[in-house]
This record gives structure tokens, sequence and C-alpha cells, in this order.
């Protein structure tokens, strides 16, 4: 009955929250565009799949995907598991936190990997490119730069740099990317950026950065506890355009070399 009960609820918050997105496009479809509703039996199945899958993966997250990630953020955070025994009290030494490096770099890669938006933005590069972005590849590589900068996220929190240098030189690093990189990949690069901070990521990481703020010495969690969402955002986007550069580069080493091979052996 609990559980029945926690759904129902669940259940009409989704219906809220989906409501104002359905009557919208009610509403451009039947009064502006004055057309009927294509396939309207199958429209319906699918925003009853939409309600019922959302309203469980919430529940799921709820009940199983947060708990764990505060739990693991305060355990791997806590003083008594970062230092040695007899150690009364802990410095702000970045070396001592290896794990919370490590573990930061894997969730990240993990939560980005399993984000339904990162994947509906994979399938439709996949599906406008004729397969020439492969749907994993994408994945894989947004998840790296995802992993990458919740790692760097977690150094700047124990070492109290200032958020706002990290960000500064990431989108410099941006900006000159966006300038050398292939054309066709910058929108992708960037949108791809945007999708990485949703249901899944996003409580776990701040979990990670509050717990870790409260045990570093001298670190306020309303100050140096946030940020991390920032890294998990600019990354993906240095990442993806540095495959895309990569993989042109690559491609013209191989043509010149396929050329030269020809005119020797002409």
């Amino acid at each position: 009955m609990n559980f029945i009960s926690e759904f129902g609820s669940t259940l009409l918050f989704t219906l809220r929250d989906v409501a104002p997105i359905v009557i919208i496009i009610l509403f451009f479809q039947l009064a502006v565009l004055r057309q009927q509703i294509p396939r309207l039996k199958s429209v319906l199945i699918g925003v009853v799949h939409v309600l019922l899958g959302l309203s469980l993966f919430l529940m799921g997250l709820e009940k199983a995907l947060f708990p764990v990630g505060e739990a693991m953020a305060k355990q791997l955070s806590d003083p008594s598991f970062i230092v040695d025994l007899g150690v009364e009290y802990l410095s702000a030494d970045w070396t001592e936190y290896g794990w919370i490096y490590l573990f930061a770099a894997l969730i990240g890669f993990a939560t980005t990997i399993a984000e339904p938006s990162l994947l509906a933005v994979a399938i439709k590069a996949g599906d406008v490119s004729a397969g020439t972005i492969d749907k994993s590849g994408l994945r894989i590589v947004v998840a790296i730069g995802v992993a990458f900068g919740i790692s760097l996220g977690c150094f700047r929190i124990v070492t109290g740099t200032p958020l706002y240098l990290y960000i500064l030189a990431g989108y410099l690093i941006v900006i000159v990317q966006t300038i050398f990189a292939p054309k066709k990949i910058i929108a992708l690069a960037y949108d791809s950026g945007g999708v990485t901070t949703s249901t899944v990521t996003v409580p776990i990481v701040t979990a990670l950065g509050l717990g870790l703020a409260k045990t570093v010495p001298g670190r306020d969690p309303a100050i140096d506890g946030f940020g991390l969402i920032a890294f998990a955002s600019l990354f993906p986007i240095i990442s993806v355009m540095a495959y895309a550069q990569f993989t042109e580069w690559r491609t013209l080493r191989l043509m010149k070399k396929s050329r030269s091979s020809m005119q020797q052996g002409e």
C-alpha cells in the first residue's frame, strides 16, 4: 500500500509537469495549424508510457540512487577514511583525496552514460548524420569530459581555488576550439554539454560536492560545495570538439600517407 501511495503521488507530480507540454502541443496543432493529430492512438499510448516511465524512474532515483550517492559522498570524504589512524587533524592537502578524485571521475562517467537526455541527443545525431556520428562513441566521449570535469571540480574544492578561474580558462579553450573545430560538430558539442546535467547526474554530483566541502578544513559548503555542475557542463564541450579535431587530423594524415604512397608507386 505504501508503494502504491508513493507511486500515485509521483504520478500526479509527473502529470503536473508534463501537462503544460501536452497543452502547448495540442494548442499549436489544433488552434494554430488547424490539423488533426496524426496517429492519435499511438500518441496517447506514448504519453501514457512517458508518464509511467518517468514516475517509475523518479521513484527509483529517490529510493536507490540518491541515498547511495549521498552515502558514498559522506563516506569517501570522511576524515576517518582519508587520513591514517592516529591523525586527529585533516589538512587541505590535495594529495590526501585520491579516492575522491577517482570516485568523482567514475561516478561522473557512469551517470553520464545513463543520462536519458544524452541518449536522445546521440540517437538524433546518429540519424541526422546517416550513421557518421556513432551513438555509443558520442556518449563515451561526453562521459569522459564529465568524468574529468567533476574530478577537477573536486580538486578545486579541496584546494579552495576560485571557481571563476577554472570556468574562464575552460571557456577560453572552448573559444579557441570553436574557431578550429569542424563546423558540423560545434553545435552538437555545445548541446552535449547541456544534456549532461539532468536527473541522474545532478543529485549525486551535488551531494558529493557538499559532502566534500563540509569535510575539508576551511571550506564553506555554501561557497565551495557548489560548482561541480558547471564543470560537468563545460568539459564535455571540450572533449567532443577535441575528439572531432583529432578525428579530422587523423583522417587528413591518412589521406596524405595514401597520396604519398601512390606517388611513390607511380
